[in-house]
Formats: structure tokens, sequence, C-alpha cells
């Protein structure tokens, strides 16, 4: 499991994110219409799954905020952003903020995600809902970069996850 904080006190995930040069799990995720995506319906695209707890805290709203500004001018890559909330609230806030070069999808049906891919906060607060991290996959699903944020308040590191494009 890896060891993180929230705001310094420790918690833990199930596991550890997926290794690089692996295939990446399947999902199959809910869309903001309540539509169905899953992990096979990118292939022959770069993704960057930018996944994090809730939409509705500062950290959150800000790296979609960031992805999508930066989204914009990536070639053959998507942006998935993925959590727990409601597909109301991700369409809500997209709607808001004037994101449209990221994809919301939820996890809220059974959290699946979070237990494949080893992300689930095991403990605390904010338990059950996804830690925050970065998994960058090849245009064949293969894992090629990750970052597990050691601190859930902490923002990921923007330019070491563009770079691994």
């Amino acid at each position: 499991m890896a060891d993180i904080t929230l705001k310094g006190n420790a918690i833990n995930t199930l596991g550890n994110l997926p290794k690089t040069g692996t295939k990446a799990p399947n999902f199959t995720l809910t869309t903001i219409d309540l539509g169905q995506k899953s992990l096979s319906d990118y292939n022959g695209k770069k993704v960057i799954l930018n996944i994090f707890p809730s939409i509705d805290t500062g950290t959150c709203a800000t790296s979609v905020r960031e992805f999508n500004k930066k989204a914009a001018n990536l070639e053959n890559t998507i942006v998935v952003c993925v959590s727990r909330d409601l597909p109301f609230a991700q369409k809500r806030f997209c709607g808001a903020e004037g994101i449209d070069n990221v994809e919301m999808l939820s996890d809220f049906a059974n959290g699946s995600f979070g237990k494949d891919y080893e992300l689930e906060i095991a403990n605390g607060p904010l338990a059950n809902l996804h830690s925050r991290a970065i998994v960058i996959l090849d245009e064949n699903g293969q894992v090629t970069y990750t970052e597990q944020v050691p601190e859930i308040v902490d923002e990921p590191n923007y330019e070491a996850a563009l770079k691994a494009i």
C-alpha cells in the first residue's frame, strides 16, 4: 500500500499504482451524461488519467483547470479526470468553469476503478475516495508514467506528466 498524507496525517491506499510498462487495468466508468466509457474507447490515443478525491475541493478543481488549459495543445492525447463524484457534480463544475478539453468520468457506482488501480484511500476521513494520482497510458494502453501524490492537498507535477507524453 502507498503511504500518503492528508494535511500531514498519515493515511494509506489499498496498494500501489500500476507499474510502468504493464497493461493498464480495464475500466468502465460513468460519463457526465450517464453514459459509459471504457479504457478500450481510448485505443489509439495517449491517455492522461488525472485522478483525485473530489471535484469540490480546491486542489482537485485546480488540477482539472490546469489540464484543461494544457490539453488543448496535446496531439493524439486525451485527459480523463476520474473521481467518485456524482456525474451531476462533474457536469455542473465543467459547465460553470467552461471546461471542455478534458473528459470527466465517475467511479461512483461501485468504486472498481479505485480498487483495480489500487489508489482507493483505505483509512482516514477520505476513506473510499480516490487518492490524488496521475497515470499516463500510451496508444496501446501500456502504463508509461505514474505519480502518486504523497500529500493529498498538493497538486500533481504537471510538467513531469506532460514531459512523459
